[in-house]
C-alpha cells in the first residue's frame, strides 16, 4: 500500500468528491460542525427520524425540526423530493459534506442520506437545537 493511501485513510472524514447538483445549502465547516454535534445530541436523546421514508413521514406528519441532508448521495433522486417537501412545510434544511459523517453522528455503523431532527420541548439541548434551527433557517436557499 502506498503511502499516499494509509495518510487520507486515516482522517476522520474526508471530502466528497461528489456533490449533488442539489446540495443547496451547503454548510460550511463550522455549521456542519454545529449541526453533527446536534444530530449526535438528539440521537441519544431519541428525538431523531433516520432514512428517507422514516423522514418523509414525519414532515407528512406536520412535525417540526430542522432536515440533514447528505450532499454526496448518488442517485440524487433518492432524496430529491425531500427539499421540496420541506419548504412546503416550511421546514429549513441544510447539506452536510458525507453521508459517513451522518451515519456515524447517529451512531450508526452505515451511512445515512437524511436525518430530521424533532423539535421538542424536553430536550435537554434546546438552545442548540434554537441555535441550529435559526442559523439554517438564514441559509440562502435559492438554486
Amino acid at each position: 500500500m502506498p503511502d499516499t493511501e494509509s495518510k487520507s485513510s486515516s482522517k476522520k472524514h474526508l471530502k466528497p468528491t461528489f456533490v449533488c447538483p442539489i446540495a443547496k445549502p451547503l454548510a460550511d465547516k463550522s455549521l456542519e460542525k454545529k449541526v453533527l454535534k446536534l444530530v449526535k445530541k438528539a440521537s441519544s436523546g431519541k428525538i431523531v427520524r433516520r432514512g428517507v421514508k422514516e423522514v418523509g413521514k414525519s414532515i407528512r406528519r406536520n412535525e417540526k425540526g430542522v432536515l440533514v441532508l447528505a450532499a454526496d448521495i448518488f442517485p440524487v433522486d433518492v432524496i430529491s423530493h425531500l427539499p421540496v417537501l420541506a419548504e412546503e412545510n416550511s421546514i429549513p434544511y441544510v447539506f452536510v459534506s458525507s453521508r459517513q459523517a451522518l451515519g456515524e453522528a447517529v451512531t450508526s455503523k452505515r451511512p445515512t442520506s437524511c436525518i430530521f431532527v424533532v423539535k421538542k420541548d424536553d430536550f435537554e439541548e434546546k438552545k442548540k437545537f434554537e441555535e441550529v434551527f435559526d442559523e439554517v433557517k438564514q441559509l440562502d436557499i435559492s438554486l
